[in-house]
Formats: structure tokens, C-alpha cells, sequence
């Protein structure tokens, strides 16, 4: 079951109204399980809903629920675009789309930031959700950037598996070392900081 924190969305829905023929940036942030790629799919069915066409991305090494789906863990699911790179992005755009989603950015080269900004300045809405930090606690790809240029940033919090606290952290189970190690909670799960920090302790006591 997915457990993720419900935030008061008012400010976020009076930015969007405020910016629906503008271009901008948004970017939803957090740990995995947090309803970041919920929330990215709400937006998108807002602004369907509205009558503005859109265009939905993921990179194609996502393929957890779907190849040709975004789906949250919730399994809300929106047809999307993979794209092996950001620059994919670009020639698979219309030219009368409103509003662009991207999901899972963290996986995308550092050329989504340009492509980001260069649609906003365009007119288009850019909404982009990623983890901002990978397993070891690092700012993950081009996450960190986005969210600087963004207009609107909203991180979103899981809830800690062990305390019950708001998670920020996604703390991997297996011992694996690689950067993107694509899983769900059999792989993962949230942790606050204090209880992701004694899970790192007790996995180096582990070592020795």
C-alpha cells in the first residue's frame, strides 16, 4: 500500500490559475512513495479538463507499471511519450500544446533544464516531478537546477515506514551501488532523516 503525506494544495491551484496563460516552470519534488507522480497527473487532468491540450513525457528506462504510461503508485495512469533523452522532447512536441508534463526527470540529462526554459519562455506550462535526492542522499541528476529556475516548487513527503514521521529520504534495501536501480517497496522505503541516518549507521556496523 501506498503511504504518502496529503498537503494543502490552495496555493499550488491559485498559482497554476494565475499562470494558465503564461509560460512557467513547476516542479514537484520528494522521496519515492511521496505522491510526486500523483500530483503531476492531477495537474495534467486539471488542465485537460480546462480544454488545453498537453503532451506527457518519461524517460524510457522507467518501465516499472507501463512502457507507454505514466502511472503513480496509486496506479493513476496518464498516456505518455518515453523519450530516450531530453532533446527527444523537443521534436515530439506539437506546436499547439499548452502544457508539457515530464515525469521521473531525474533520470534525464542536464539538457532538460534548457529545454524547460526555453518551452516556459515560449508560453508553455512545464510541470516536472523527480526525486530530489537520490539513495545516498544526493541531489539527483538535474533535479536540483529545475527547481531553481522554476516558478512554483512543491516537495511533497512520504511517511516514514519506521517512526511515522514525514519522510524525506528514499533508503534502498538491497545492497546494490548503482545510481538508478529502477523498484518499488521491495527495493525501497521512505525514511525520515533521523531513522535514514541510523539505517546508514547500522548498515556500515554491518560491514565490519
Amino acid at each position: 500500500m501506498t503511504i504518502f503525506a496529503r498537503v494543502n494544495y490552495q496555493s499550488n491551484e491559485m498559482f497554476s490559475e494565475n499562470t494558465r496563460k503564461q509560460g512557467c516552470i513547476e516542479v514537484i519534488c520528494g522521496s519515492m512513495f511521496s505522491g510526486k507522480t500523483e500530483e503531476l497527473i492531477r495537474r495534467l487532468k486539471r488542465a485537460q479538463f480546462a480544454n488545453q491540450k498537453i503532451a506527457i513525457f518519461k524517460p524510457k528506462i522507467d518501465t516499472r507499471y507501463s512502457e507507454m504510461d505514466v502511472v503513480s503508485h496509486d496506479l493513476h495512469s496518464l498516456k505518455c511519450t518515453p523519450v530516450k533523452s531530453s532533446e527527444d522532447i523537443i521534436t515530439k512536441i506539437p506546436d499547439d500544446i499548452m502544457v508539457v508534463g515530464i515525469d521521473e526527470a531525474q533520470f534525464l540529462d542536464n539538457g532538460i533544464i534548457e529545454i524547460a526554459q526555453n518551452l516556459a519562455n515560449k508560453g508553455i506550462r512545464v510541470i516536472i516531478a523527480g526525486l530530489d535526492t537520490d539513495y545516498t542522499g544526493k541531489p539527483f541528476g538535474p533535479m536540483p537546477a529545475l527547481m531553481a529556475i522554476a516558478e512554483d516548487v512543491q516537495k511533497v513527503h512520504a511517511i516514514c515506514v519506521r517512526c511515522g514521521s514525514l519522510a524525506n529520504h528514499s533508503h534502498r534495501l538491497s545492497r546494490s551501488k548503482k545510481l538508478v536501480v529502477l523498484g518499488e517497496q521491495d527495493i525501497y522505503e521512505p525514511l525520515c532523516r533521523n531513522c535514514y541516518n541510523k539505517a546508514i549507521e547500522e548498515e556500515k556496523k554491518d560491514k565490519i
